[in-house]
């Protein structure tokens, strides 16, 4: 079995790479949830090149999973004050239910150290992200509906894990 490795994301090939990932992703996941549209939106205005650049100059932090070379998921998370936001994890079908989103979360709580939670916001319909994240000790605080332009909404829940 093939080790995989992470990268953080600093540089322009990496951010096209996640770019890329991202899009692969979104329209594969997100086909039964999410209009074509809607994902082709969300996809430009929060995961095309330009967006990870601007996410990574006001302090996200991107990592980069590698097997053999070949990008196969993301993970991105932002410190706050009391909290990390984990902004997104991402993993192409054909990788996933291989260790790479526990590996992902291990890191980012390695790197919320003296932080009270992580948190973050998955959309309500995406049942099997939801079950994955209440796997690995996260729990529902709360629902938000999130007007994002175009007459589209992210709507939500807010889950959390407390360290």
């Amino acid at each position: 079995m093939a080790t995989i490795k992470f990268q953080q994301v600093t540089d322009k090939e990496q951010i096209c790479q996640v770019a890329q990932l991202a899009d692969e992703i979104w329209h594969e996941h997100y086909q039964n949830i999410l209009s074509p549209e809607q994902i082709d939106y969300m996809v430009e205005r929060y995961q095309s090149v330009q967006a990870i650049t601007e996410q990574l100059e006001q302090g996200y932090h991107y990592l980069l999973a590698l097997e053999d070379g070949q990008s196969c998921g993301f993970c991105g998370y932002h410190r706050e004050t009391d909290r990390m936001f984990l902004s997104k994890i991402y993993i192409r079908k054909d990788f996933r239910r291989r260790g790479i989103a526990s590996a992902f979360l291990k890191q980012v709580t390695e790197e919320s150290q003296g932080l009270a939670a992580i948190y973050l916001t998955v959309n309500k319909h995406n049942a099997g992200s939801i079950a994955a994240y209440q796997h690995f000790g996260f729990e529902t605080i709360d629902s938000v509906v999130t007007d994002i332009g175009h007459g589209y909404v992210m709507d939500d829940f807010i889950m959390q894990k407390s360290l």
